[in-house]
């Protein structure tokens, strides 16, 4: 069996949901997603072709370096209107590298090989974009989106990266947002399937107004963000963040939203297991438990926070001021 062969069968089985995670689920669609970008992007073009039992660890070495300086590095059109473009780094070659050490763990649960080549290879650290906006960025995306607005963007992208803003959701778990999630008596999202399953979220007033917008827009459809054309959820914020933010956040992500509610949180002098309830960070213990009694301290935290946000945005803030610590029940 060569190498391409190996991550074929592995993918297979992870898309029949044979492959368990760390946290014993079947793997994601999106994580399957990234594998396979992974496979075609990388490991079949430096190491497709080999055995998989003439693979050492020096291969895998060669592989690493070669990621990180760029070998696979492309620019590839992926369809009438898509573009891959493929820069390589240390922190996709140490990603890649972690994926391919478990396509050999996975080889040798088969039988197909003794050991794991990839066991013991230092894998270089990488500092991974922790951007978060201050006053000035908020307001700079509050004048990028009305701007949209004025210009007749689809609402779709307008109000999911205002939503994102507000409550700290991940981008998928925003855009692929179900109707039947939004608690509003609760003031909370019940989301079924999220990075780390099933989440319960504590959202402020101000998020909860954007997102009865956009329930209000959305007909008879079961997403509260739904497809412009044909049936499904929103799937065109990538483009749309770049058409509208790009200009204004030069290098800024839909993700950095996520750091900068989180940073918000803490300027205000909210606690870390608070902050992680409310961007619904998988937890143990006391966390895990305020998670899912919702203290009304919890909702209170998340009221504040899209409270502050939405100041900054509108260019009204003043000097923040921090808040009492909560005690968790």
């Amino acid at each position: 069996m060569i190498v391409e062969e190996l991550c074929r069968e592995y993918l297979d089985r992870a898309e029949q949901g044979l492959i368990i995670t760390r946290r014993k689920q079947a793997k994601k669609a999106s994580t399957i997603y990234t594998d396979r970008g992974r496979i075609e992007r990388h490991v079949v073009p430096l190491l497709g072709s080999r055995s998989i039992r003439e693979i050492t660890p020096a291969d895998l070495r060669g592989f690493l370096r070669d990621v990180i300086g760029g070998k696979t590095k492309t620019d590839v059109k992926t369809g009438p209107r898509g573009r891959a473009i493929v820069r390589g780094g240390t922190g996709t070659a140490t990603r890649t590298m972690a994926f391919l050490s478990s396509v050999f763990t996975y080889a040798i649960g088969e039988g197909y090989l003794q050991a794991n080549p990839a066991r013991g290879i230092a894998l270089p650290g990488y500092s991974s974009r922790k951007a978060r906006l201050d006053a000035d960025g908020y307001r700079k995306l509050e004048l990028a989106l009305e701007t949209a607005e004025t210009a007749g963007a689809a609402w779709q992208n307008v109000l999911a990266i205002r939503a994102i803003a507000l409550t700290g959701c991940r981008r998928g778990e925003i855009t692929g947002l179900r109707k039947n999630e939004i608690d509003i008596a609760g003031q909370t999202l019940r989301l079924a399937d999220t990075k780390t399953g099933e989440s319960v979220r504590p959202i402020g007033k101000f998020a909860m107004n954007v997102l009865r917008g956009a329930v209000g827009k959305s007909g008879k459809s079961e997403f509260v963000f739904p497809a412009r054309n044909g049936k499904g959820a929103f799937a065109g914020l990538p483009k749309g963040w770049t058409r509208i933010v790009g200009p204004k956040l030069p290098g800024i992500t839909a993700h950095a939203l996520r750091h900068s509610f989180a940073s918000i949180a803490d300027d205000l002098g909210y606690s870390e297991a608070t902050i992680g309830a409310m961007l619904g960070h998988a937890g143990r213990g006391t966390t895990r438990k305020y998670i899912h009694k919702l203290d009304p301290a919890l909702i209170a935290a998340a009221d504040r926070v899209a409270e502050r946000i939405c100041e900054m945005m509108n260019g009204t803030a003043q000097t923040a001021e921090s808040v009492p610590l909560q005690r968790m029940a």
